[in-house]
């Protein structure tokens, strides 16, 4: 069984281990959440409750490697990391719930201090192209684009369903992750 959590949870993360706690079930069950802002509190929930979870701070670890993420913060600070489903959301997700929608004077107090765009792009297309560099002219960033895929996800999800023992899984290059006929590609 698949309890998939809001991926708004982002925006709230000290609300993550609630979110957590309330899909838990009997059955195995394994946390598709790196830390993401949590503080240590996801890990103490999975460790209390044996539920393995993805690795890293955040899904940029995930989908581009935690080496290129340092790296890439060690050579600019100021960078602001974009993933598919943030281009996809950016107004809702990031203008909106900062009220950036109704007060954009204070744009420069979020995001002053940025320096680069990167684009962490997991199944680009010609639309995501234009809406992340849409994005990028709201920074007034020249934007960088790192070609991801889905592999890094791929294997860390395939990691995790071994981690439960036993629940049968293929890495398929074109459909995904599959487990018991759930695609991880469909999140």
């Amino acid at each position: 069984m698949v309890r998939p959590l809001p991926a708004r949870l982002h925006n709230r993360p000290e609300k993550i281990t609630e979110y957590s706690e309330r899909a838990r079930s009997s059955a195995p069950t394994v946390m598709a959440y790196a830390d993401c802002g949590t503080y240590g509190k996801l890990d103490e929930f999975c460790t209390a409750n044996d539920i393995p979870r993805l690795p890293g701070l955040h899904c940029y670890d995930i989908f581009a490697g935690q080496e290129v993420i340092a790296k890439l913060l060690d050579e600019e600070p100021g960078t602001y990391l974009l993933t598919d489903y943030l281009v996809r959301t950016f107004d809702r997700t990031v203008l909106a719930s900062l009220g950036l929608d109704k007060h954009p004077g204070l744009w420069p107090d979020y995001f002053g201090n940025y320096t680069r765009l990167v684009w962490l792009a997991q199944q680009p297309t010609p639309a995501l192209e234009a809406e992340a560099q849409r994005i990028a002219t709201l920074f007034a960033l020249p934007l960088t684009t790192i070609p991801t895929g889905v592999a890094g996800l791929e294997a860390a999800l395939a990691d995790l369903l071994a981690a439960v023992g036993g629940v049968a899984h293929t890495v398929n290059p074109v459909g995904g992750v599959s487990a018991t006929g759930v695609k991880a590609d469909q999140q």
